[in-house]
């Protein structure tokens, strides 16, 4: 069976919703997955799963999650080769050229785990809405598709 571990980083709600979407599309593709916050979260977890995922929000202009500075950090030190990643993250366009970049700075982080991006990235402006949903939809498809080659 296919493991996952889906963690997210949330002020508003909105990484919440886009991890349990993404969770929620893992188990209804026969996934076995976990879902957690990120600072109840050591990123080793990602050693012992198929595929890995992060939720996370960009703070201010372009800052990483305050409580997710530990996480960030420790998962540059991982070894996850031969493991499919995917980042998908809630931000604000208001923000402009700092939008979502904690969606880029993971992407980059797990790149140099060595694990195989499964996706591209997703940036969702503020809550996720249909659109959005088919969008996770097709992400999360994408990732279960990567580990069955």
């Amino acid at each position: 069976m296919i493991t996952a571990h889906v963690v997210y980083a949330t002020i508003t709600g909105n990484n919440e919703d886009i991890a349990d979407i993404v969770t929620e599309a893992l188990e209804d593709a026969d996934v076995q997955v976990e879902e957690t916050e990120i600072s109840q979260t050591d990123p080793s977890v990602f050693e012992n799963v198929d595929i890995c995922v992060v939720c996370p929000y960009t703070y201010d202009e372009g800052a990483l999650p305050e409580e997710g500075m530990d996480f960030y950090d420790d998962l540059g030190e991982l070894d996850l080769k031969g493991k499919i990643f995917g980042v998908a993250g809630s931000g604000d366009v208001f923000y402009e050229e700092f939008y979502n970049t904690s969606v880029d700075k993971f992407e980059a982080t797990f790149e140099k785990t060595g694990a195989t991006k499964g996706s591209e990235s997703l940036k969702i402006n503020l809550e996720p809405d249909e659109k959005d949903i088919e969008k996770l939809d097709k992400f999360t498809a994408e990732l279960v598709a990567k580990v069955s080659k």
